[in-house]
């Protein structure tokens, strides 16, 4: 398959070129710091920012995030389906 875009560099409004499952975990951050999230069932998520804040979404219907982050917490998240891209 061809990828026209291969030699382009990528920015942050770019597509996410990968894409990780999320386990969320309190005392774990991500493998890569995330160029937004995708949630699959709604519900709250309780992230760590790249830039080290603990903040909570509150009611989040399911969709992209396009929220830069570190960690996704297990308590205070009850979204499901998430998944880190990059």
């Amino acid at each position: 398959m061809t990828d026209k875009f291969r030699a382009r560099s990528s920015g942050l409004s770019s597509p996410g070129h990968s894409a990780a499952d999320i386990v969320p975990a309190d005392g774990t951050d991500l493998a890569v710091t995330s160029r937004a999230l995708y949630v699959g069932g709604a519900g709250d998520l309780r992230v760590t920012m790249a830039g080290g804040q603990t903040v909570t979404f509150a009611n989040l219907a399911p969709g992209i995030l396009p929220v830069r982050v570190r960690r996704v917490h297990a308590t205070g998240t009850t979204a499901s389906g998430i998944v880190a891209l990059w």
